[in-house]
């Protein structure tokens, strides 16, 4: 019971954790790169996750 519980906390807490990745993936935004490696090496302060989400939800650039 125990180890159910705790996966599950623990795949929720990666999902969460990852938003940024996931987001910027789903988006195809054109810095995908930076925002996986800020997410992973800075993710676990608020800060960086917070720089990675802004990098992965901004307005891409329309091509003509």
């Amino acid at each position: 019971m125990f180890a159910t519980v705790f996966g599950g906390l623990f795949i929720v807490a990666a999902l969460l954790y990852f938003v940024p990745t996931i987001v910027a993936i789903t988006r195809h935004v054109p810095n995908t790169g930076s925002v996986i490696v800020i997410n992973l090496f800075l993710g676990w302060s608020l800060i960086g996750w917070i720089v990675a989400l802004a990098m992965a939800v901004r307005t891409r650039p329309t091509t003509r």
